[in-house]
């Protein structure tokens, strides 16, 4: 199939339906002294809003993300949006970097610079994501997304490559490692949720037992964003595919909740992000992964590499990892949380480095 170069170009007209209607909201009240207990503050809100409509300027970012080499290709009925970057070394490890829920394509920004002298860069919108656009059919799982993934790199010329994500990046990119082999070298993933196992019995450190604990607590109280995605992702879609204000809403306390308050997010990156969202109208398709994407760990025999973030939703319990993977470099980040590329850019391009360059070192 046919790769074509894709252009940013969002119709100014869309840019001023959601000035009118970020104008037009209907706030809620708020009882005296909520804080976080009932949800995302509406100080806060208001303010993210009314910079959203009147000092965030869309086409200067339009403009910077342009000058990146974009393209689509359709995979499985799917059209796919990716940037593609060749390394000055022609001889350089490619590297697929994922993305996931909240996130986007942007989330790999600050890790261009860094990586690229030493690897190709491939770094695609999950289908239903962003330029990718909506997806149309069911079954968009994560073991879908990783074959659509195995072809995106064959198409691209590349025989053996390495795959990197988090959230639901970590998932697909395990999946790719199963569901090609033979060409992914390594996965190194800064998202690996270990769930307890009974039958396990193993001899946990105290800070493994508080970390299986926090797992425990977060499997017996599931978040209600995950609840409604994964239950009804089109109930939810129509809300916010129709309000700015309930997208910027509902992503914006994804990025309170999980971010190291030492490296927070800036608001222009995260209204870019949303802007993403709200632009291609993908709410309920991104939503829907959370439906379809699969339980589980996906078994992966490729070598593994983990970044844990102190401030991500769980952090990983290393015995029950190198259950279900072949784990060959282990982190503890001293910073940074679940949106680690976005958060400590430079930390976690380090780290993905020390990785694949050791894989290759140790094939030599």
């Amino acid at each position: 199939m046919t790769i074509k170069p894709f252009r940013i170009d969002i119709p100014q007209a869309d840019l001023d339906d959601l000035a009118a209607r970020l104008a037009r909201t209907r706030w809620p009240n708020e009882v005296a002294d909520a804080g976080l207990d009932y949800g995302f503050p509406l100080a806060r809100l208001k303010e993210l809003a009314e910079y959203w409509r009147t000092g965030y300027d869309w086409r200067a970012h339009e403009t910077e993300l342009n000058e990146l080499p974009h393209f689509t290709t359709e995979i499985d009925g799917q059209n796919i949006h990716f940037v593609h970057i060749r390394s000055a070394n022609p001889d350089a490890l490619a590297l697929i970097l994922t993305h996931g829920w909240p996130g986007s394509f942007l989330e790999f920004l600050d890790m261009i610079e860094p990586l690229s002298p030493d690897f190709h860069l491939v770094i695609p919108s999950i289908p239903g994501f962003g330029f990718s656009g909506p997806t149309h059919e069911r079954g968009w799982s994560a073991e879908r997304i990783a074959r659509a993934w195995a072809e995106l790199m064959r198409r691209l010329g590349y025989e053996h490559y390495g795959a990197q994500g988090g959230d639901f990046g970590s998932g697909i990119s395990t999946a790719l490692g199963a569901a090609a082999p033979e060409h992914v070298v390594g996965v190194h993933v800064n998202y690996l949720p270990t769930r307890p196992d009974p039958d396990a019995r193993l001899e946990l450190s105290e800070e493994d037992e508080v970390r299986l604990e926090k797992v425990k607590r977060l499997m017996a109280n599931r978040p209600p964003y995950q609840a409604l995605q994964a239950a009804t992702p089109q109930t939810i879609g129509y809300a916010l595919t129709d309000s700015p204000v309930g997208q910027l809403a509902w992503i914006a306390e994804r990025f309170a909740q999980w971010t190291d308050p030492r490296t927070p997010v800036s608001d222009d990156r995260m209204l870019t992000d949303i802007s993403l969202y709200w632009l291609t109208a993908t709410a309920a398709s991104s939503a829907r992964l959370h439906h379809d994407a699969g339980r589980g760990n996906t078994p992966c025999r490729a070598p593994l590499g983990v970044a844990v973030l102190p401030y991500d939703i769980t952090q990983s319990v290393r015995p029950l990892a190198e259950r279900l993977y072949d784990i060959r470099h282990w982190s503890e980040f001293e910073r940074g949380g679940h949106f680690a590329a976005m958060e400590v850019p430079g930390l976690l391009a380090e780290d993905v480095r020390e990785f694949f360059l050791g894989l290759a070192a140790t094939r030599l």
